[in-house]
């Protein structure tokens, strides 16, 4: 568990933690979009700008410098997700970008006949990228549906659509927007034993649920970096054997062996060396709460998931006991606190009287930073009857505080009319 004094000097390593609106602290609750990073993430792209500013590869200083530190990065992100192979993480522009990459490169297995499942659970960019493949390839596309009263995935939904013309499972980890974990270890057991691949969409659990591609025993993850505290870069993990088998898209000069065979074009060096500072900023939380000052890092970011998992479950409990003194609020998705398990700390509600436009720039008018909208989980918004206005999302990570928690439900009650 993270202590209150210890998150509150993890808050002074966050420099826009000290944002003032109208004189009150800015409370960020818009994390699920993307978090704020700590003083060492942009130190480490400072350096990189300052000292080692040049291209991959290069016989002279700054660039051995650099690709030193790249190499370093690669190591953290498969420490981060679990992997034994640096060689397997490939960065890029984001995870829409690395998973459009890769769609391109599995459609040209499939055929017609071939079949892909999708999830109505899942964020734009594990969906779209899968549905425009299967067209170009002549495949079918099946589409699982959620269950509306509570938010999840029907898995009896998933089980009878896959079948042994299924070439690929793609789901998230976590919804985007109502917060739902998936049971991918399961999802992926199932897959595989039709012989199909599975593709896990890790972006928003990654900053709340150690990432653990070796017990989900996935095939492919993708993330981004600047959803657990680092900059804006994507993260692509797969076996060795398959980013070997298939073809990239790349051009000729390119290497063709991991990990430079998956990532096109020059990099965005600076932010990937701040993503290795991100990781290490969670590893060392992990140290500090397991009394581990010398743990490896892959140990000290299970010491890290799991006091921050438990310190966003205390927020999530007083959120929804808040939300449910509200009557004029509607929350979406698991509000059984019994079932926290099964989700994490992001929440989405709608407003009785108010538009969640209207509601989300009144919270932004008080200090209280929230989103409003389908945040692109598009399919989940329109399974929900909630376009074209969408709802009313709110996160919390572990820079967050019960003092925030009270000041949005404050807010709410009192500036949003919503008691």
């Amino acid at each position: 568990m993270l202590t209150a004094a210890l998150v509150n000097h993890l808050r002074h390593l966050f420099p826009a933690l000290a944002k003032l609106v109208n004189g009150q602290p800015a409370v960020y609750l818009d994390g699920p979009a993307g978090t704020q990073v700590p003083r060492a993430v942009i130190d480490a792209i400072t350096h990189c700008l300052s000292t080692c500013n040049a291209n991959h590869g290069g016989l002279f200083a700054t660039s051995r410098e650099g690709d030193a530190l790249l190499d370093q990065a690669h190591q953290a992100l498969a420490d981060f997700v679990g992997a034994e192979d640096p060689g397997e993480i490939a960065f890029g522009a984001n995870m829409t970008s690395l998973t459009f990459a890769l769609s391109r490169a599995l459609a040209r297995t499939w055929s017609p006949g071939d079949e892909v499942l999708v999830t109505r659970l899942d964020h734009d960019a594990n969906f779209t990228p899968w549905a425009l493949a299967a067209r170009d390839a002549g495949a079918t596309l099946r589409v699982v549906d959620i269950r509306r009263e509570d938010g999840t995935l029907d898995l009896d939904d998933l089980k009878a659509k896959l079948s042994h013309r299924t070439k690929l499972v793609a789901v998230g980890v976590a919804s985007n927007s109502l917060g739902t974990v998936n049971p991918v270890a399961q999802i992926a057991r199932w897959a595989h034993d039709v012989n199909a691949l599975v593709f896990l969409d890790d972006v928003h659990a990654a900053p709340h649920r150690l990432t653990d591609v070796q017990a989900w025993d996935c095939d492919f993850l993708a993330c981004s970096a600047y959803k657990f505290f680092g900059p804006h870069v994507g993260v692509l993990w797969g076996r060795r054997r398959l980013l070997e088998s298939l073809e990239a898209y790349k051009v000729r000069p390119a290497p063709n062996d991991l990990p430079g065979k998956w990532m096109t074009g020059t990099q965005n060096h600076a932010c990937v060396i701040g993503t290795l500072a991100a990781v290490d900023y969670l590893a060392d939380i992990g140290r500090i709460v397991g009394n581990q000052p010398g743990a490896t890092r892959r140990t000290a970011l299970e010491s890290a998931f799991a006091a921050i998992s438990a310190h966003e479950r205390t927020l999530a409990e007083r959120l929804l006991s808040g939300l449910a003194n509200l009557p004029k609020i509607t929350v979406y998705g698991i509000t059984d606190p019994r079932r926290l398990d099964e989700r994490v700390a992001t929440f989405s509600f709608t407003h009785a009287e108010q538009s969640a436009a209207d509601v989300a720039r009144t919270l932004g008018e008080h200090g209280v930073f929230a989103w409003h909208g389908n945040y692109y989980a598009l399919n989940l918004s329109e399974s929900l009857q909630r376009e074209p206005q969408g709802m009313v999302r709110v996160g919390m990570v572990h820079y967050n505080t019960a003092s925030e928690v009270d000041r949005l439900l404050e807010t709410l009650r009192v500036h949003c009319g919503a008691g």
